[in-house]
């Protein structure tokens, strides 16, 4: 299996919420990706469109083999021919860096 899949123990990794200047330069990093919500609720959200419902269906069914592995999972709200997906780290109250690592992975997934 690609090391990168490979489950992560999150007890072992300090993790904090990013600062609103360092969730900005993150996000300017990436393709598509959104803030959405304020304060403990503030998440990254990006959209992904499809053909039909078996694209969108066979995408979530890879989202949820990243999320699985890195034991940490987004909230999907999955329509006929997108889905949203929006991370963010409940246990710190924010965002985190592990959030922009997934992002990462499921942007992926469409390379």
């Amino acid at each position: 299996m690609n090391s990168v899949l490979k489950k992560k123990d999150w007890s072992q990794t300090k993790r904090r919420a990013l600062s609103a200047t360092e969730l900005v330069t993150h996000l300017a990093k990436t393709e598509g990706w959104k803030i959405h919500g304020d304060g403990a609720e503030v998440a990254i959200e990006k959209s992904y469109a499809f053909a039909n419902y078996y694209e969108t269906i066979s995408f979530v069914n890879a989202v949820a083999f990243i999320a699985n592995s890195h034991d940490h999972h987004p909230e999907l709200a999955v329509f006929y021919n997108r889905c949203v997906v929006r991370f963010n780290t409940h246990d710190v109250g924010g965002v985190s860096v592990t959030d922009f690592e997934c992002a990462a992975l499921v942007d992926g997934l469409l390379v």
